[in-house]
């Protein structure tokens, strides 16, 4: 397993950034689409809540995604595994986003954690920092955004 941790402390409340996370339908407001990040589809009726279940899709792979831990406004993990094009394996992802409220800020932590099959181990330099590249560019959009918002 291979994991990384990102950080930023963001001038809204906890409440506010949790939603704007676990707002699947919503996510176009604040994090523009990129070669890896093409949006969230649904495949649950209703708001995010805990087993929560979503796909998201890249030029890589399929990510079909379940919300494992719901704890507004405070934790929230999703569950991601990353089947392959061409059949050449599953990533297994995980995204855990912590927020700690500050005064009138939150520090909040997003915790990727990969599993990468042996066959994949020699291009594993390059995946982990295609994730890395993506999670940054993540919450530094959920932090321009959320900084904007009034109070």
């Amino acid at each position: 397993m291979t994991e990384f941790t990102l950080d930023a402390d963001i001038g809204a409340p906890a409440e506010m950034i949790f939603d704007l996370i676990t707002d699947f339908g919503g996510q176009d407001r604040w994090l523009a689409r990129s070669s890896s990040f093409r949006g969230t589809t649904l495949l649950t009726d209703g708001p995010v809540a805990l087993g929560t279940r979503y796909r998201e899709s890249d030029p890589f792979g399929i990510r079909n995604g379940t919300v494992t831990e719901f704890e507004r406004p405070v934790k929230v993990i999703f569950r991601q595994p990353m089947s392959l094009r061409l059949h050449a394996g599953t990533i297994d992802v995980t995204v855990a986003y912590t927020l700690t409220p500050a005064g009138r800020s939150t520090h909040v932590t997003r915790v990727v954690t990969l599993g990468i099959p042996r066959s994949l181990r020699l291009i594993q330099p390059l995946l982990v920092r295609a994730f890395r590249t993506e999670s940054t560019r993540t919450l530094v959009a959920l932090k321009a955004h959320a900084d904007q918002q009034p109070g």
